[in-house]
């Protein structure tokens, strides 16, 4: 059974920090409709990072839509978050889970694999991520993933998420293929008009249900 915050699909906004403008352009974002936020920051700063993902809780909280930390299983303890995500250098499902409770959102990459995917379902991974599906500006050497790895992947009954690459103008044979959630970075936060850019992405899914 899916998380109860799971069970809207649409866009899931990943940050592409650090920037001054973090939390205008999240609460942009939101504002466009981004049902998912994750804050996703490689720096060690420590200090600011933590200020940071403090505040896009508050922030996410407000809205009511879940703020996922991207690796850092302690960060998201620290501040409240809804959950972690983690790939396949980070901690497991059950550690992460040890930490941050029953009821948190434990995320997993899967890249391009259908078996590492089973395995994590089976661990208790609340969403899969599989990716990338297009030329990544963030991951440029990043695995491959096809469309049809999606259709495979619906049997194992877990929230799917689609990353690498995803535009207003590709994602919609993904929501197709079985994706619950569209994972962007650059399509939303190297825009101009960051709202635009969400509500575009957003669109997809209520074409997908027209």
């Amino acid at each position: 059974m899916a998380h109860p915050l799971l069970l809207q699909r649409g866009l899931y906004a990943i940050t592409d920090g650090p920037r001054e403008d973090l939390i205008e352009v999240c609460a942009a974002a939101i504002a466009g409709g981004a049902a998912m936020l994750q804050y996703r920051d490689k720096t060690a700063d420590a200090a600011r990072r933590h200020a940071e993902a403090a505040a896009l809780a508050d922030l996410c909280s407000r809205h009511r839509i879940p703020l996922i930390v991207n690796d850092d299983v302690d960060l998201a303890a620290a501040v409240g978050a809804a959950g972690v995500h983690l790939g396949e250098d980070d901690d497991d499902p059950a550690s992460a889970r040890a930490l941050l409770g029953a009821d948190a959102i434990i995320g997993v990459s899967c890249y391009d694999s259908l078996d590492r995917a089973r395995h994590l379902a089976a661990a208790g991974a609340d969403y899969l991520a599989f990716g990338a599906f297009f030329a990544s500006p963030t991951k440029p050497r990043a695995r491959s993933a096809t469309p049809q790895l999606l259709r495979e992947a619906k049997a194992l009954g877990v929230p799917l998420v689609a990353i690498g690459g995803i535009t207003a103008e590709n994602g919609a044979e993904l929501i197709e293929a079985g994706a619950d959630f569209l994972a962007v970075i650059s399509a939303v936060f190297a825009t101009a008009d960051v709202r635009a850019a969400a509500q575009a992405l957003c669109q997809l899914f209520d074409s997908s249900r027209s």
